[in-house]
């Protein structure tokens, strides 16, 4: 594209504001031309960008390149007065600074004795905003304080075209016959080109065929702006129908047209056609330059043809024109893409042999090929020059390539040069480049290693970074967190992997390994905000991890939190193993909290566990002792759901013993009403600790139960009962129970009496 002159100083005139200096010289707008690029050679780059120039010049900042306006502030030394800013300097931080308002015009008004030429393009070359400049470009002109002419008008159409505020720039453009401003193919060539890279190619067609409608002239400078434009969108026939056009006005193309089209059909892969342009060029006594010849190498290596593209190298070189960094690196980017990778080391060294040196493209273009090739050796040297050089490819992708090859070749300490490499050129360095070393480390049983780079990860906090794009994968922190907590380090890990969980990450194996890992070093507390962590995001719990919580627990003395984790254990759909109910149970009975171990036992009950039915006697004997007789009874009648019944006369029995008749009294009950198998020893005892207790009533009911449902007894204390029921004046009660027990007298002899019978006979 065109470019136009940068900042234009101006002369001293004295002012208002003497302490304010500006230097000018004359103004020249720079004609229309293409820079030279050292830049990857690939098709989508314009012509230029594969011209040859000479090595000095390619380590050179463009000086065309327009620098940015900086006010730099720096300590002036004693005796010295600083220097003054200049006044364009100021206009420009003051809009900025401000908002585009009356007041900040009045502001500028009354800064500027006198708005000349100098300082208005100043002013707009040096706006920090595009919008700065064109409210500033509008201002002056409509407060009649400056008349633009054609530089001003050219700049701002620049500026627009820049950020594609492409209806500014044409409206711009379009009015300035109405100033008394005249137009010049400049401006329009400026605007197509600004069209092209917006990629609305039929506006720049349009812009093009209007020059003719508006009297402007169009030379080669137009239509090779539209060649471009056209042929950056793959419009190859138009540029065809245009190129025909041209030489019907009486255009000749140059050697710069040619190579403009021969890119152009290049890139819509156009072969034929591109080499019948070449064939064409040579044909009128153009001679092919070391563009052309770039750009046809370039082309050959796309479409694979790697023997023409090393014939045009070869004739290259014959006609004296020297390759130069681009010529080698394209044909090194065919020998790469050709799986030839000697050639292309070859080339390489060919290339220092003349001194031309390798630039970042070549060695982005020359490292994947090694590393596919297998070829690390020279991978390491070829990085360890651009290190020393200090230069930094342009594709950062490349260092994730070379950290993966040489971890599989097994040369662990090459790879961390690579990283280290990246640290010394500026490189930043993402979660995923740490995360292969990190695996490959673990895989190696480097473990100390893999800490060393898991600090500087945790530390530097370079998983958080937002601008990253490479995450860490799985194989590589699941090994890591698992070793931090088999070895003691698990709040490392948590760290670790709170950060990962930061940026979207609920690995079911890492969470599980983090409960195991607080749980063995008695973190407790720790592994259950894990657990809950867990519970609310949804991701599964592994049930090794709950038994290891609950073991934690327990060995601290906490059996209620080992109850509450066994809970979320058989909530998530696991059972617990016998021992494990066995061990929260007795640690609850052992801290005094048998309801609670009455609830795991409901718990294990429900779970079809049966192996511990000594410990479920003992608890609902505890139960049953401490006056909790409804709840015990409901988890007697669970038992017996899954037929199983407790040992009735042990319980009976310690009951009694302790004086809990009540409790004797209903738990009897239960059973005769279930028809549930008890000594008769075991009435007895009921009857004598319920009599013992002044408890008649009780006891003659009960004994009327026991000889309803047919359990005969020989209760020794029958009359002493019947004797203190008429001393309470219970005599009703006594009665009954004196014919009931005459009649089951009876009873008895009737039946020893046929049996007898039946003997003797």
């Amino acid at each position: 594209m065109a470019h136009i002159a940068l900042s234009k100083h101006f002369q001293w005139t004295p002012r208002v504001y003497s302490n304010i200096s500006r230097i000018s010289p004359p103004f020249s707008v720079y004609p229309l031309r293409f820079c030279t690029s050292t830049e990857d050679p690939n098709l989508n780059a314009e012509p230029e960008a594969v011209l040859s120039t000479p090595q000095s010049e390619t380590e050179k900042p463009n000086a065309e390149a327009e620098p940015a306006v900086q006010t730099q502030i720096r300590r002036t030394p004693r005796g010295k007065r600083p220097e003054p800013e200049k006044l364009e300097d100021i206009i420009c931080r003051m809009m900025a600074n401000r908002a585009w308002t009356t007041r900040l015009q009045n502001s500028i008004r009354n800064l500027v004795p006198e708005f000349d030429h100098t300082l208005v393009y100043n002013v707009l070359h040096g706006a920090k905003k595009t919008e700065h400049a064109l409210q500033f470009f509008r201002w002056v002109e409509r407060a009649g304080l400056f008349q633009h002419n054609r530089e001003t008008h050219l700049k701002m159409i620049e500026i627009l075209g820049r950020v594609s505020k492409l209806n500014h720039a044409r409206c711009i453009l379009l009015d300035m016959p109405q100033k008394g401003v005249e137009w010049d193919e400049d401006m329009f060539v400026i605007l197509i080109d600004s069209y092209g890279k917006a990629g609305i190619v039929q506006e720049a067609v349009k812009i093009f065929q209007k020059m003719k409608e508006l009297g402007v002239e169009r030379t080669l400078k137009s239509y090779d702006a539209l060649f471009k434009v056209i042929l950056r969108r793959g419009r190859y026939m138009m540029a065809k129908r245009y190129f025909n056009k041209m030489l019907s006005e009486g255009i000749e193309p140059t050697r710069h047209t040619f190579n403009i089209l021969i890119w152009g059909f290049f890139l819509s892969l156009r072969l034929e056609t591109a080499n019948r342009f070449y064939e064409d060029m040579k044909s009128r006594g153009i001679s092919p330059d070391v563009v052309t010849y770039n750009t046809m190498i370039n082309g050959y290596y796309r479409f694979k043809k790697m023997e023409e593209a090393e014939k045009l190298f070869v004739e290259m070189k014959g006609k004296n024109i020297a390759p130069t960094v681009i010529s080698y690196t394209t044909m090194i980017k065919g020998y790469v893409a050709t799986e030839r990778i000697d050639d292309g080391l070859r080339l390489l060294e060919e290339m220092r042999s003349f001194d031309i040196k390798p630039n970042a493209v070549t060695f982005s273009t020359l490292l994947p090929g090694l590393c596919d090739a297998g070829k690390m050796a020279e991978a390491q040297s070829i990085l360890k020059e651009m290190v020393e050089r200090f230069i930094a490819p342009k594709d950062n992708s490349i260092f994730m390539k070379l950290l993966s090859c040489q971890c599989e070749a097994g040369d662990l300490n090459a790879a961390m040069d690579v990283l280290k490499a990246m640290i010394r050129l500026s490189i930043p360095t993402e979660a995923g480049h740490y995360g292969i070393l990190i695996e490959n480390f673990c895989r190696a049983k480097e473990y100390d290693q893999a800490v060393k780079l898991l600090d500087k990860l945790i530390e530097k906090e370079i998983i958080l970074r937002p601008q990253s794009t490479l995450e860490i994968e799985s194989t590589a922190y699941n090994p890591m967190i698992e070793y931090l907590c088999r070895h003691g380090q698990t709040a490392k890990a948590e760290i670790f992997l709170r950060q990962l969980m930061k940026m979207g990450v609920q690995d079911q194996e890492a969470l599980n390994n983090l409960i195991r890992g607080h749980a063995k070093e008695g973190s407790s507390d720790s592994a259950f905000e894990i657990l809950k962590i867990m519970l609310r995001r949804g991701v599964p719990r592994d049930a090794e991890a709950y038994r290891l919580l609950i073991e934690s627990y327990l060995r601290r003395g906490e059996p209620a939190d080992a109850k509450t984790a066994l809970d979320s254990m058989s909530e998530d759909g696991h059972i617990p193993s016998p021992s494990l109910f066995r061990a929260v149970m007795e640690s609850l009975l052992d801290d005094g909290r048998v309801q609670t171990a009455s609830r795991v036992m409901k718990t294990m009950l429900e779970k079809g566990v049966i192996e511990n039915l000594d410990l479920v006697d003992k608890i609902l004997e505890v139960l049953l002792t401490r006056g909790h007789v409804e709840e015990a009874l409901g988890r007697i009648d669970l038992l017996m759901q899954m037929s199983n019944s407790p040992n009735f006369d042990s319980i009976l029995s310690v009951l009694c013993e302790k004086g809990k008749t009540i409790a004797a009294l209903k738990l009897l009950d239960f059973a005769l009403e279930r028809h549930c198998n008890i000594d008769f020893a075991s009435y007895d005892m009921v009857l004598d600790a319920l009599l013992a207790a002044g408890k008649t009533l009780n006891a003659y009911s009960i004994l009327c139960k026991i000889m309803e449902k047919g359990g005969v007894t020989d209760w020794s204390s029958c009359d002493d009962l019947i004797k203190t029921l008429n001393q309470e004046g219970n005599t009703k009660q006594a009665d009954i129970l004196s014919r009931m027990i005459r009649g089951e007298g009876k009873a008895r002899e009737s039946k020893r009496g046929k049996k007898e019978a039946s003997v003797a006979s």
